[in-house]
């Protein structure tokens, strides 16, 4: 569900209602129970029984088949596999609708630190012995643990949590995150920004609502001017004891293990999972919605562009078994030089 922490939520409101706000009278008069209230938004997997949910695509079959989603907003060819007691609302640009419907349940004007003021949540809570630079911004119901250090021109937006013992240093941005203990963010760092997510991609470039979070474990520490977007609807991970060098680049809704190293200037795209203990060299890239196993090494400059188990060893770009790149290689420098001639 999303964190109204920090998202306002408009709602609830019945799903006829929505679906009119929408634009869309004719999937109203349509649709099963029009009546359901509708109280909130969710990943498939994830989503409740009065939760709105999506399904546009195929690779979202098994999670669909056993989603406990009040209602799914689904492609006509998945509307079959819609489970029994879940509203099936279907369209041709599923995408698009949930996105309109998202709108409406959670308005565009709250989701963003500088606008969103959210008197509604109280005042910041801090600990004893921590200590606030010079023109911090502190937000409302911002939670701030004992020994926490925070730098000049450090903006925290509303809800954030941070654990003890941190440092964030200098002109950074945290923004719909919580953060555990021990965790070190270094100068510039941008925690929490919208996620890189359109429709309509060449033409209307319409923005997919980000209403994630970002959840960081104890002892990450994150380089400069690094950036860290929070999930679309769920949430990018950091798994305890992670570190991140200076400018990188991790999309929405990724995962990160435990234990892992991430070199300069690696960029993730949306939704790439990397399991415990993985090593991703300098300028890494991934194309997103892909899964690196548990104890994997991704050398310099690699592009990872599908799944890969656990303990493999990558280079080359597309990313390839790194016996295989050096075997290509070798073969390609034999064939350049040619025959010697005596």
């Amino acid at each position: 569900m999303v964190d109204t922490r920090f998202h306002s939520f408009a709602g609830p409101a019945a799903l006829g209602d929505l679906l009119t706000a929408v634009g869309r009278d004719d999937l109203r008069q349509v649709v099963a129970q029009p009546d359901l209230v509708i109280e909130g938004a969710g990943e498939l997997d994830l989503a409740g029984p009065t939760e709105l949910a999506l399904a546009a695509h195929q690779d979202y079959v098994e999670e669909l088949r056993s989603t406990s989603a009040g209602v799914v907003i689904v492609l006509p060819a998945l509307r079959d596999l819609v489970p029994v007691g879940t509203v099936a609302v279907s369209s041709d640009k599923p995408h698009v609708l949930f996105a309109d419907l998202l709108d409406q349940l959670y308005p565009d004007n709250t989701r963003n630190i500088i606008s969103a003021a959210r008197e509604d949540l109280g005042p910041p809570v801090l600990e004893r012995d921590v200590t606030l630079g010079s023109n911090v911004v502190v937000g409302a119901a911002v939670e701030i643990g004992r020994g926490t250090v925070i730098g000049a021109n450090t903006v925290i937006g509303p809800g954030v949590t941070i654990g003890r013992n941190c440092i964030i240093a200098a002109n950074c941005t945290i923004e719909c995150a919580h953060l555990g203990n021990g965790v070190t963010v270094h100068s510039g760092v941008r925690i929490g920004s919208e996620g890189f997510g359109w429709l309509d991609h060449g033409h209307s470039n319409r923005k997919v609502p980000q209403l994630g979070r970002v959840l960081i474990q104890d002892r990450v520490e994150i380089g400069a001017n690094t950036t860290i977007d929070r999930g679309a609807l769920g949430d990018t991970c950091i798994g305890e004891g992670t570190k991140i060098d200076n400018l990188c680049q991790i999309g929405h809704n990724c995962r990160l293990g435990r234990n892992c190293l991430v070199a300069a200037m690696t960029g993730l795209s949306g939704s790439t999972i990397v399991g415990d203990g993985v090593l991703l060299g300098g300028g890494v890239g991934t194309s997103g919605h892909l899964t690196i196993g548990d104890g994997s090494v991704v050398y310099g400059r690699a592009a990872v562009t599908k799944d890969w188990p656990a303990g493999s060893k990558l280079a080359g770009a597309p990313a390839q078994d790194i016996r295989d790149f050096w075997r290509e290689l070798a073969v390609l420098r034999k064939l350049t030089k040619g025959e010697k001639r005596g």
